[in-house]
């Protein structure tokens, strides 16, 4: 195991490509060699470095976690045509992973795009689904925020000094973590950005990522989006995670996929936009919560 406290997993999607995860092993025995595993899946412009802290913790109770670096993001490959940028293809891409590592079920934790790629995976083999932790978004979204996220999601940026990706990082973030100091924008630097030769930093994922989403495409999918998510949320445990100022899963959409399932449970992490970063201390409990049901 590297001195990060995780180790380093690779496997080949279907279509050739070279994907990675960090691979937070779960306390030794028996016990927690038996438990459900969590597969995290991030965000659009994201990586699996998001879920360090929530993964370590997730571990450190004897629950083996894999976070994952979709394709074209972090040490993923990226993808030869822009097109395999798709929910449906990173569906794919993460069950070849559980095929790759014998994992017939695990508990999954998709924030926003990876809230969707859940839905998929669910939809694909329900089986592999035991329950479910949903990070800001749902079946719907504002075009509003969409519209936000489009207007520096795939967009270039220069190469940038340190001090410059952090200023980068609070223009973006400002709105959805009015309680950061310059030492947390700082702190996000190493998870958004890479280093190239020179020393400059560039962002960790392939700009093309973003042309297969888009406002109307997922307005159009809204009744399909809702047809998944009742099929997930009717058969088993779902934790809904909302920030309390977030545009992108609203106040309204939240309580209605509440209302769908008893096994359905919405918790709002105050002070926070899109997306809650899973360290909050209750979205932490909720989630051990959660896992306290499986198994």
């Amino acid at each position: 195991m590297s001195a990060e406290r995780f180790d380093t997993l690779r496997w080949r999607s279907q279509d050739g490509l070279q994907l990675y995860a960090r691979d937070y092993p779960g306390a030794p025995g028996a016990e927690a060699s038996a438990r459900c595993p969590v597969i995290c899946i991030p965000g659009l412009t994201r990586n699996s470095a998001d879920f360090d802290q929530i993964a370590a913790t997730v571990a450190a109770s004897g629950r083996r976690v894999l976070a994952v670096d979709l394709r074209g993001r972090g040490k993923s490959h990226y993808a030869t045509d822009p097109a395999t940028y798709s929910v449906d293809t990173y569906a794919l891409d993460v069950l070849e992973l559980m095929r790759s590592q014998s994992i017939s079920r695990a508990v999954f934790m998709g924030t926003s795009l990876g809230v969707w790629v859940t839905l998929t995976i669910a939809a694909k083999r329900a089986d592999a689904v035991v329950a479910a932790v949903l990070n800001d978004a749902g079946p719907e979204a504002p075009k509003a925020a969409l519209d936000r996220i489009a207007r520096y999601a795939g967009i270039p940026v220069p190469p940038m000094t340190r001090e410059d990706a952090a200023a980068y990082i609070e223009r973006i973030g400002a709105a959805a973590y009015p309680r950061y100091t310059r030492a947390d924008w700082v702190g996000m630097i190493d998870r958004m950005f890479r280093v190239r030769e020179d020393g400059l930093l560039v962002l960790d994922y392939d700009p093309r990522i973003i042309r297969t989403l888009g406002p109307i495409k997922l307005w159009l999918l809204r009744p399909l989006l809702w047809r998944l998510y009742r099929k997930l949320a009717t058969q088993r445990p779902t934790l809904i995670l909302r920030g309390q100022l977030s545009d992108v899963l609203e106040a309204r959409t939240a309580r209605r996929m509440a209302a769908v399932s008893p096994t359905a449970r919405l918790v709002e992490v105050e002070q926070v936009g899109h997306a809650p970063s899973l360290s909050e201390p209750d979205a932490v409990a909720a989630i051990m919560a959660l896992l306290g049901e499986v198994d």
